[in-house]
């Protein structure tokens, strides 16, 4: 893709404004550059698979984010912007021909008879005429405004794929969401039924007169107050399963979902590449560029305005009172002529446009550094959070085995009076703090990987997007970036 491939290095983008005396930010050097992207990765593209969800081995995932690419609304709302793009590309290509009309009249014409002077007169007039105009567009006005028109149509491709990739990690987000609130829910269940356990041994304990009622009040507290938490997070449940359902285009409370555990999902492992790997897989920074450039050939519009219009006119056609006899060399007219019209004062019109299209360029200018900065500020951030959360999967795995082990010992050793209450409590709330949390963490590792996928531009097809279908566009169109015509405005 030749625009997106320039963007391998920003300093590409000086060399395209370099036409105009716009300001451009300053270059983004390379020791700028996180450290995680130094490390070359020669097949870095080979690993963020185009179907990068698959990677999870998970069916029913694959199969909701198969759903999304035909019910979400996101895109469809995206396909639909496409769509007024390519219309609107159509509409500035069409001021490139000749304008032709044709046009056949029929009249019948006369006045009111008189009774004094008993006179009238009615009379026939037929025409058949054709008309043709042309602009010359001899200072790019209209040829920059193709350029606008082709770049804000490739900015919505480019802003459709950015969706589709958001779509399908929110999808895949929320399907986490949900099965780790189950599993939650599940883990709560058990530490339940465990309190209620070591509550029957404190029940039989107060009823042989070894405890006193003050430690069965505060076992039936603790079950209690475990069981008030088990509605909240079904609710949480509930309410990430209809987030899921919106993203698939389904009514709320309609969807299904058969997972229930995050056990055995691994995200697979992803490089991330050098930095103009990085650049030339995210949809948003082309976008961010095609907005540029067409912002660029708007302001060339602009300023090529302030310039006559050199218009060619040509016309004929046959007229007569009688229809059998309208096509006949003796009807026949014609004319052919040439306007050149020059704008001499208009009360400041022309230098404001001009002046606007110079501030969205800038604007513009911004929102491109911007848009990479973010691309390696989200990049580098989705890689942290994967090893800091993998480390933390680790070590917390490690914990609740052993909490797991402490509270089998505990409700043993409690069960003979060896310990006290106190003492089993403090355990079963270790292990249920600890797996609980160990949920949480696989849900945030799972997030971060499907996070670094779109971060990296997944699912998005580099060598293919340059060359997408701009429909109504009937011309190719010549980039006219180094014009010899210096306007000195």
């Amino acid at each position: 893709m030749k625009t997106l491939l320039n963007s391998v290095s920003i300093l590409v983008l000086t060399f395209a404004l370099a036409a105009c005396a716009t300001t451009a930010p300053q270059p983004i050097k390379p020791e700028d550059f996180p450290k995680a992207y130094q490390a070359p990765a020669a097949d870095a593209d080979k690993d963020v698979s185009a179907d990068w969800w698959k990677s999870f081995s998970n069916p029913e995932l694959t199969s909701f984010v198969d759903e999304a690419h035909v019910g979400n609304l996101d895109m469809a709302t995206a396909a639909a912007r496409l769509q007024q793009a390519q219309a609107q590309t159509g509409v500035a290509t069409a001021d490139l021909f000749p304008t032709v009309g044709a046009q056949f009249t029929a009249q019948r014409q006369g006045i009111a008879r008189n009774e004094r002077f008993n006179q009238g007169a009615a009379q026939n007039s037929f025409g058949l005429n054709g008309a043709a105009s042309y602009e010359l567009d001899l200072f790019g006005k209209n040829i920059n405004s193709v350029r606008a028109a082709r770049n804000t149509a490739l900015a919505a491709v480019y802003n459709q794929d950015t969706v589709r990739i958001t779509t399908e990690a929110n999808v895949a987000s929320s399907y986490f969401s949900v099965l780790a609130l189950r599993e939650r829910v599940d883990i709560a269940q058990k530490n339940v039924e465990a309190a209620k356990r070591i509550l029957a041994i404190t029940q039989a304990k107060v009823s042989n007169g070894v405890l006193s009622n003050l430690e069965l009040a505060q076992q039936t507290a603790i079950v209690l107050g475990q069981e008030a938490t088990i509605p909240v997070l079904e609710e949480l449940e509930r309410e990430q399963r209809n987030a899921l359902a919106i993203l698939l285009g389904r009514m709320p409370g309609t969807l299904k979902v058969d997972g229930n555990s995050l056990e055995g999902m691994v995200a697979p492992p992803v490089k991330p590449g050098l930095p103009a790997t990085l650049l030339t897989r995210r949809p948003d920074v082309a976008e961010a560029e095609a907005s540029l450039l067409a912002a660029h050939a708007n302001l060339d519009a602009a300023r090529a305005a302030f310039l006559p219009d050199v218009s060619l006119t040509a016309g004929g056609g046959w007229q007569s009172a009688v229809f059998n006899g309208l096509i006949n060399p003796g009807n026949l007219a014609f004319n052919i002529g040439a306007t050149v019209a020059q704008t001499i004062f208009d009360g400041g019109r022309l230098t404001s446009q001009r002046d606007y299209n110079k501030g969205v360029e800038n604007e513009l200018i911004a929102a491109y550094r911007s848009a990479v900065l973010s691309a390696l500020n989200d990049t580098e951030t989705q890689l942290g959070s994967v090893s800091a959360y993998g480390e933390q999967e680790r070590l917390t795995t490690d914990q609740v085995k052993n909490a797991q082990e402490a509270f089998r010992i505990s409700e043993l050793q409690y069960r003979e009076g060896v310990i006290d209450l106190l003492t089993v409590l403090q355990a079963q709330q270790t292990l249920f703090t600890a797996q609980d949390t160990l949920i949480q963490i696989k849900q945030s590792r799972l997030q971060s990987g499907v996070g670094l996928y779109r971060a990296l531009g997944g699912g998005w097809d580099v060598t293919q997007s340059s060359d997408k279908d701009l429909r109504n566009t009937f011309v190719p169109v010549p980039d006219f970036t180094d014009l010899p015509i210096g306007l000195p405005f």
